[in-house]
């Protein structure tokens, strides 16, 4: 049964076969190493033989012993970031074998991006869904020389892999980039001309994948709902499988020093919302402890507005953004972006929104306030806070409005419900600008008693703030 999943084969990255010293493929030309700090390369050897590995931005040697299977792992200091590039040599001493060596390597940023498909879509779009501007993006990129993208190969494996194929891509090629994660590209290029810094990207990402497809074995038998048995898993949906990504494609490059994590998941978790929040917080804390890096950061995009076919009384998707929402308060040193804005009409039926350019850059914004101290970069839209009845009317105060609100007119997305609870739209929408409070009502509601901002499966507001970003979804009851 389990060789009907994918099976997966130890591969070694690209190097001479006759060289004793083997890389994985992360570890290759034109990869990208964390800026100032000790980053962690590995690979195999000739058991017992002494690696030495000298980095041509100091040329000083630093040397590790392989053990008895012939596996080895260093700590490398880095420089400070920049556009010079570098070679490191791998040398096992021994004469008869030639010194493996990397090339054009840059120094700078290092995130990894994962998640389902709205992560994985590339410039190049999928079939049916295009990324706007992705083609002229890509014929641009050329300039941006320092912006490189590791795709690790989709891979379900049933035990942990320790290495996956794969090279590192630069912007050189306008076909390479055509194969960018788009949403990763574009928080990648605005990282990059913030901080004037390379920035590398390991794309790490499964279309349909479920936040239990990157959760390891030993906390998914702690989950009620979900059955590892080979049978029960091979009658999945292949992108639903629990566990398989997590072996397959997250095992293989963990060990990558990076700054943080961007990620992009949710969908397939829509109608589980009720075990979402803990379970992404249980994802990323198990991330964190097997990367060893500390809580290094955790900025993730909440699911795009799509028509989910869910009844009038339970929108799913609604639940799962709010889900997401929560999930900030477990996750230490997260921050989430709503993408409320960001889908067009004629997109209620398309899973893949065009628009992933204000996706990465709202990401981005995380990063260069919360990460790199820029604080001048609004990073957060409003977030709901409280509200008041007064009359007939509903007012509601937010929090992050350090711009305050930027639309005050043509507010679209309010509903108003009563004691009946039955919400309605709400027909006049109006900004007290003396407050920043928005005041809501609706004609079929006498005495508001709770308030919903695109609470919808498919719903988009107008309600902006600083930075364009835009008001989060919500909703003041528990219905």
């Amino acid at each position: 049964m389990k060789s009907k999943i994918l099976a997966c084969a130890l591969l070694l990255g690209a190097v001479s076969v006759e060289a004793k010293v083997k890389l994985p493929s992360l570890v290759c030309d034109n990869m990208v190493l964390q800026q100032q700090t000790e980053v962690k390369l590995w690979g195999e050897a000739t058991p017992k033989a002494e690696v030495c590995i000298t980095p041509s931005w100091s040329g000083e040697a630093k040397t590790c012993r392989a053990d008895k299977d012939g596996r080895w792992t260093l700590q490398l200091p880095t420089p400070a970031g920049g556009y010079t590039a570098y070679d490191i040599t791998f040398d096992d001493g021994d004469k008869s074998s030639p010194a493996v060596v990397v090339r054009n390597v840059l120094v700078g940023e290092v995130w990894l991006a994962s998640g389902q498909s709205n992560m994985e879509m590339p410039l190049k779009g999928f079939d049916g869904c295009c990324v706007k501007d992705g083609l002229d993006d890509a014929i641009a990129a050329s300039d941006l020389k320092g912006v490189r993208m590791f795709n690790v190969p989709k891979r379900q494996c049933w035990e942990p892999q320790t290495e996956c194929d794969g090279r590192w891509m630069t912007t050189e090629h306008f076909t390479d980039v055509m194969e960018f994660s788009a949403t990763a590209f574009y928080f990648a290029s605005s990282v990059s001309r913030a901080l004037h810094l390379p920035v590398g990207i390991v794309n790490c990402s499964y279309g349909g994948a479920a936040v239990e497809s990157w959760t390891c074995r030993e906390l998914l038998e702690t989950y009620p709902d979900v059955s590892l048995k080979p049978e029960d898993v091979e009658n999945m949906k292949s992108w639903e499988r629990p566990l398989l990504m997590y072996n397959g494609m997250f095992n293989p490059v963990k060990h990558y020093t990076v700054k943080g994590i961007i990620w992009y998941q949710g969908c397939t978790n829509v109608g589980r919302h009720d075990t979402y929040a803990q379970r992404l917080a249980n994802m990323v804390s198990l991330w964190r402890k097997e990367m060893a890096l500390g809580e290094i950061p955790f900025y993730f995009v909440e699911i795009a507005p799509y028509e989910y076919d869910s009844n009038e009384q339970h929108q799913k998707a609604a639940y799962l953004r709010e889900a997401q929402f929560k999930a900030q308060s477990l996750i230490p040193n997260s921050a989430m972006i709503s993408t409320n804005d960001l889908a067009e009409p004629f997109e209620r039926h398309n899973i893949h929104p065009r628009n992933k350019k204000p996706v990465g850059h709202r990401l981005s914004y995380l990063a260069l306030n919360l990460t790199y101290g820029l604080k001048e970069v609004a990073c957060f839209g409003p977030q709901y806070k409280s509200w008041q009845a007064k009359g007939n009317e509903a007012w509601v105060s937010f929090d992050h409005l350090e711009k305050g609100i930027c639309r005050n007119y043509d507010i679209r997305g309010f509903e108003v419900a009563g004691e009946d609870r039955v919400f309605h739209p709400a027909d006049k929408v109006w900004l007290h600008w003396q407050s920043n409070e928005v005041v809501v009502s609706s004609e079929k509601v006498a005495a508001p008693v709770a308030v919903r901002y695109c609470f919808r499966d498919f719903q988009i507001g107008t309600l902006i703030g600083g930075n364009e970003l835009p008001l989060v979804p919500f909703r003041t009851d528990n219905w």
